[in-house]
């Protein structure tokens, strides 16, 4: 496996497999790897067949975090993550520093950015002012230097893997996008790398989230239709039952719009945001 922390180095590495007839298939992570990203990379191993060659990026991208967040406290850890990836058999790592994805020359700061402007603009672009123009920037920036065939995201983040589709049909990168399903711990709760801040009594309030979830699709099974005012009433009173649980949003929309619905029915999408003590937890799920 190579590790590389240098732009110009995984461009050149990228552009010597294309020549050589090869397939990239591409893992953006910001690191703190778990199974959850150990599943995506076995789904871009799979995806294109033997002439593939799998890579993981791992960055905290700091233009993706707002004021107040914990971009400082994000875990980090290297040295495990590359143990994962060996053992998952990846290719070539990318790991780059601040300083390379967003250079300053001739000391002229940084001042580029992609900017989606229509599905960005609800849940979390209302709770994260700014959150999906790091995004879009930052994978915009590595889809330039990977150059991948596919790209492989995780359903768990539902509205960022649609924003990222979105940017992809707009500005005509030629990659294929790739949502993975959410992987679960046993209890429920997707996994996260914000997970490890949870223990104890936080940890056990967190599976909230998912019985909310399944208690809303109860409800939604038990009847044709349902109201939205109702459904989410429902969820936050048992939410709100969690000491130490404190709602951020509930929405129900169309899954490839995004646009809110009135009524939720089977096929109506659901995403949720809450915080458990001071860490903020997303999920979805299709009713």
């Amino acid at each position: 496996m190579q590790e590389i922390t240098s732009a110009a180095a995984i461009r050149r590495l990228c552009q010597r497999w294309k020549r050589e007839g090869l397939f990239i298939a591409f893992v953006p992570t910001m690191g703190s790897l778990h199974e959850g990203h150990a599943s995506l990379i076995r789904r871009a191993r799979r995806e294109l067949g033997p002439k593939a060659r799998v890579v993981v990026s791992i960055y905290v991208n700091p233009t993706q975090f707002g004021r107040g967040e914990d971009f400082s406290r994000y875990p980090r850890d290297l040295d495990r993550d590359l143990r994962l990836c060996r053992a998952e058999k990846v290719d070539a790592v990318f790991a780059p520093t601040d300083r390379e994805m967003y250079p300053r020359r001739e000391g002229a700061s940084f001042s580029t950015y992609v900017v989606e402007e229509g599905l960005s603009q609800r849940m979390e672009g209302i709770s994260r002012p700014g959150h999906f123009r790091g995004v879009t920037t930052i994978v915009a920036k590595l889809f330039n230097l990977v150059q991948p065939d596919v790209a492989i995201f995780g359903s768990k983040d539902w509205q960022q893997a649609s924003v990222i589709r979105r940017m992809v049909r707009d500005l005509q990168f030629a990659v294929k996008v790739i949502v993975a399903p959410t992987v679960r711990e046993p209890d429920g709760l997707a996994m996260s790398s914000r997970n490890r801040y949870l223990s104890g009594p936080l940890r056990a309030q967190a599976t909230v989230l998912w019985r909310a979830i399944q208690g809303a699709r109860e409800l939604v099974r038990g009847t044709k239709v349902i109201s939205v005012a109702r459904l989410k009433a429902r969820m936050a009173k048992w939410i709100r039952n969690e000491p130490d649980a404190r709602l951020d949003y509930i929405e129900f929309f169309h899954p490839e719009t995004l646009d809110p619905v009135s009524q939720v029915k089977r096929g109506t999408h659901l995403a949720l945001a809450v915080c458990i003590g001071k860490t903020r937890l997303i999920d979805n799920a299709r009713m």
